[in-house]
C-alpha cells in the first residue's frame, strides 16, 4: 500500500517513512501544500498522513480539495499539534478518517491504519479468508494451513490488494501505482508488473489451484471469490 505524508517536520516525516516502509508500505513526502497537491493530483494512496499546519497553507484547505475530487477512495489521518476538540471534530466532518495528536506512537498510528483498512473492505479482522489460503494484512503472511508461503514484499503487496479488491478488475496502472507508488517515475513499457504477477501464480499454484486469479486481457487481474 502507499502512503503520502504531507508534513514539514522534516525530522518527523522520516520516523514515520522509516517506520512505515520498514513495514512493507510504499511512501512518499511532502513539505507543502503545493507539493502534496501535486502528488494528489497525479496518483491516488491508500492513506494520506496529513498535517494541518503547512508552511504554505491550511491542512483543511487540502482536505476539502481531496475530498472535492470524484471517486478519490484515499484513506486520510490528521496528524498534528492541534490538540483542540474543534479541530478534530471539524477534521472528521470534512472526511478525515481518523486523527492523532502530536506527539503520537507509530504503533498506534500503524493500528489506526489497520483499523481503517478494516472497516474500509468490511472486514471482521486482520485475517482474510481465500480458497484455504489465509492473508493476514497486519503481519503480511500469507499461510496455507500451518505453512507460510514464502512471498517478496512486492508480490505480498500485489496478492493483497488484488484479495482486498476481490472481484473487482484491477489495472496494471492501478496495481503500479498502489504497490510502487509515483506512476510518473515508472516505465509504461515495462512488463515488470506481469513478472511479479507470474511469480506470485506460481508460489500459490504450489498449494492449490488457482483459476481464480484472472488476468482481464489488455487490463489487469482479478481474484474471483
Amino acid at each position: 500500500m502507499n502512503v503520502l505524508i504531507v508534513e514539514d517536520e522534516k525530522g518527523l516525516a522520516l520516523e514515520v517513512d522509516e517506520f512505515l516502509s520498514h513495514e512493507g508500505f510504499t511512501v512518499e513526502h511532502a513539505r507543502t501544500k503545493k507539493s502534496a497537491e501535486e502528488k494528489i493530483f497525479v496518483n491516488n494512496y491508500d492513506f494520506i498522513l496529513l498535517d494541518l499546519g503547512l508552511p504554505d497553507g491550511d491542512g483543511f484547505d487540502l482536505l476539502k480539495m481531496l475530498k472535492g475530487i470524484k471517486d478519490r477512495q484515499d484513506a486520510v489521518i490528521i496528524l498534528t499539534a492541534r490538540g483542540a476538540v474543534d479541530d478534530r471534530v471539524l477534521g472528521l466532518e470534512q472526511g478525515a478518517d481518523d486523527y492523532l495528536a502530536k506527539p503520537f506512537s507509530l504503533n498506534e498510528l500503524l493500528a489506526r491504519m489497520h483499523a481503517i483498512t478494516r472497516r474500509k473492505h468490511r472486514l471482521e479482522s486482520n485475517d482474510i479468508n481465500i480458497k484455504g489460503l489465509k492473508v493476514n494484512i497486519q503481519n503480511r503472511t500469507v499461510m496455507f494451513n500451518d505453512e507460510r508461503i514464502n512471498l517478496t514484499k512486492k508480490e505480498f503487496e500485489i496478492f493483497n490488494y488484488l484479495v482486498l479488491n476481490k472481484n473487482r478488475v484491477i489495472s496494471r496502472t492501478n496495481l503500479t501505482e498502489h504497490v510502487w507508488g509515483d506512476v510518473l517515475e515508472i516505465n509504461s513499457d515495462s512488463n515488470f508488473v506481469d513478472v511479479h504477477v507470474k511469480n506470485l501464480r506460481k508460489k500459490l499454484s504450489q498449494y492449490i489451484p488457482i483459476d481464480w486469479f484472472e488476468t482481464v486481457r489488455s487490463i489487469g487481474y482479478r481474484i474471483n471469490i
